[in-house]
């Protein structure tokens, strides 16, 4: 069996060994079957990770989005400026502290919710996986990304070495 010390160095500078690279090829997939899901909703699939969390909180603040999406606030910015304009969403700083800003969902918004119904479905019938086999990605990749959430320079630097 291959262990991470019997792999040779040069394999695992090979493109096809790269996991960052297949997930980025997948997202890349995703992104474009969601452009054309999403066409319809006049969303991009930033402004849907949006919408998705709105729609479960109906009102949050724009860290909270931040934190949920992990995503700065120099992006959200922008698409949360978009969305406004569309007039899915209200940005309302608060009375107590003026740096905090609130996004609310506007009726619109909230009715949008109907017609965003069937992208996730879509979505999953288009992965050819059962739902059983996404419920099982999702939560390795969810167990991937806190792993390397919780890598720290020393632990990456205490991994293995070239030999």
């Amino acid at each position: 069996m291959e262990t991470l010390d019997t792999v040779p160095d040069e394999d695992f500078l090979r493109l096809d060994h790269q996991i960052c690279f297949s997930l980025h090829a997948a997202t890349r997939a995703f992104n474009g079957v969601y452009r054309e899901a999403l066409k319809e909703l006049g969303l991009t699939y930033p402004q849907y990770l949006v919408m998705l969390v709105l729609w479960e909180h109906r009102e949050l603040s724009v860290k909270g989005i931040g934190e949920r999406l992990r995503l700065d606030s120099g992006t959200l910015s922008p698409l949360l400026k978009r969305l406004e304009a569309a007039g899915y969403v209200e940005r309302h700083r608060s009375p107590e502290d003026e740096r905090s800003v609130t996004v609310r969902l506007t009726d619109d918004g909230a009715a949008l919710r109907g017609a965003a119904l069937g992208v996730p479905r879509r979505i999953a019938a288009a992965t050819g996986l059962g739902l059983d086999e996404i419920r099982a990605l999702r939560a390795r990749l969810d167990a991937l990304a806190a792993r390397l959430d919780g890598v720290t320079p020393e632990d990456l630097a205490s991994c293995a070495t070239p030999r």
